[in-house]
Order: structure tokens, then sequence, then C-alpha cells
């Protein structure tokens, strides 16, 4: 059975700004998540365009992630073996990632994220079916309330208490009760993730072991994301692509791994890349 469920994630800044947020973002957590032996190898990056998207970045990332690994799943395959592959064709701000396991061939994981300058409420904003939106379940991720699940301690939980925290530079937050509908400015992520795992005996259980996966991936990130809001403020792209040079720096010496195959990253008419995973900076021959 193919598992469909659709994340919205309110956060208090403008669709303009969660551009740069999530690039920085995303630079940061890599940081504290990579190791001499884990860490995200990116195999390729390059322009692409298409009839669906339109203009934006095509990549392909090797994720591993072993210490993260349930317990239960190593009885069917050893951690080692289980690196997650994924596609993603990002053009912000709508994107698409596919990830898939060689080890268990049938296995794939789809994120479809489209992010809208609104509080959340918007309906069937990828254009499901009658079929798929009987299927679909719906859940709003609130980032004012912490994780408090063992994904989350995994993918890095953030501590900050929302209800007290302002920020310096912005005059954003506290967020409490309700934040959702008052705030200004406001955008929303929405993620559809879709999972189909047909294993006999194990297919369920992973099916709802990687979406509890993602739910923390996606409360923590977001969490990040706006607690270090006047960090990323004010940046822009050019900042952002040293940030990413540096971190590729200290990545590549952290971890022998095989250095990605760039072709370019263009900035499309202002607008920035986004995607579930690293982005890498632009090419300069």
């Amino acid at each position: 059975m193919v598992l469909i469920k659709e994340f919205r994630i309110v956060m208090p800044i403008s669709l303009e700004e969660y551009g740069i947020a999530q690039m920085y973002m995303v630079t940061k957590m890599q940081q504290k998540n990579t190791t001499s032996t884990e860490g995200i190898e990116v195999l390729e990056s390059r322009p692409f365009e298409d009839d669906v998207y339109g203009m934006g970045q095509y990549t392909s990332k090797v994720y591993r992630l072993q210490s993260k690994v349930p317990s239960w799943l190593t009885k069917f395959a050893p951690a080692q073996a289980l690196v997650m592959r994924e596609e993603a064709w990002n053009a912000y701000p709508s994107c698409k990632s596919v990830l898939k396991c060689p080890q268990f061939s049938k296995f794939q994981l789809t994120i479809e994220t489209v992010h809208r300058a609104d509080n959340g409420h918007s309906e069937n904003v990828h254009g499901l079916t009658k079929e798929q939106l009987a299927a679909r379940q719906v859940e709003y991720i609130d980032i004012a309330i912490p994780g408090k699940d063992c994904w989350s301690y995994l993918v890095g939980n953030c501590s900050i208490d929302f209800s007290k925290f302002k920020s310096e530079r912005t005059g954003r937050g506290p967020l409490t009760k309700g934040w959702q509908d008052r705030c200004d400015p406001v955008m929303t992520a929405y993620k559809l993730v879709t999972i189909d795992a047909p294993y006999w005996g194990f297919g369920r259980r992973l099916e709802q072991t990687l979406l509890a996966g993602e739910r923390a991936l996606f409360l923590e990130s977001h969490r990040h994301c706006f607690s270090w809001i006047d960090e990323w403020y004010g940046m822009n792209l050019q900042q952002i692509d040293h940030l990413m040079e540096q971190n590729k720096s200290m990545s590549d010496e952290q971890r022998p791994l095989k250095p990605a195959r760039v072709t370019s990253i263009v900035h499309l008419n202002g607008k920035t890349p986004d995607g579930e995973g690293i982005h890498v900076k632009k090419y300069r021959p």
C-alpha cells in the first residue's frame, strides 16, 4: 500500500527570504552532521529545463547515515548497505526529490514541495486526483512546538523556546498560540511525501519509520531556520555562495568522498534553488 501524507510547515518569514534562509540552514546543518564516515556526497549538479518545472537545478546525491538506521532494520541488511540515493529537481518555489535504496530495489520515497505566501490553508496545491486526495493525510507542523521523539534527537533537535524567542534584527517572535494567523510576513512549505515499500513482513513498518524520520527532519530543519534568522537575515546570494564553498572545503577534508561533478548552478531571476539536500556553489572556470 502506497502511503501519502502532506505536511504543511508555516514560517514567519517571506517567500523571498525563505530561499536564502533554507540554503543557510542546510549548509549549517550539514556542517553539524558530517563526519569522516557519514555525510552527503553530491555526485552531480547541473541546470535543467522541462515542461513541468521550467528551469531549475538537478542534483544527484548519496546519503550515508549508518548511525541513524533503526536497529530492527539491520536484521534485513547491514547498516553499511543502507545508503540512500537521491535525485532532485529544484525550481524554487517548487521542487521534487526521489530517494531510493539500492539494497531494496522496489522501495521509493518521493517528496514534492510547493512554497506559497500563505498561512497553510491552500488546498490541493499539488494538483492531486480524487483518488489521491482520498488517500492523502494532512498534518500541520507547528515549529513553535519542539520535537520530543528519538528522530528529532537524531537529526539534530533545536532547543530554542520560541514562546520566549524574539529576533533582535527583525523583531519577529515570540511565537505564541495561534501565531500562524497573526504573523506578517508568512509563508508555507507544502511537502507531499509518498512512500512505497512493497515488502512483506516489514514494508509497512519501514514506511512508518521513514515517515516519522521525514517529519522530524521537516520540523527540526525549519525550527533551526527561524532560530538562526539573525544570522542569515540580510545575506545575499554571493555571501551564501561563499559560505557553501567554505562548507564544501571542510567536508572534503573530513571525509574521503569523490568531489561532485558540477556543471553549473544558476540563480534564476533572482530566485534561489530549494531542495531536500545540500547545495553546491556555482562552478567558475
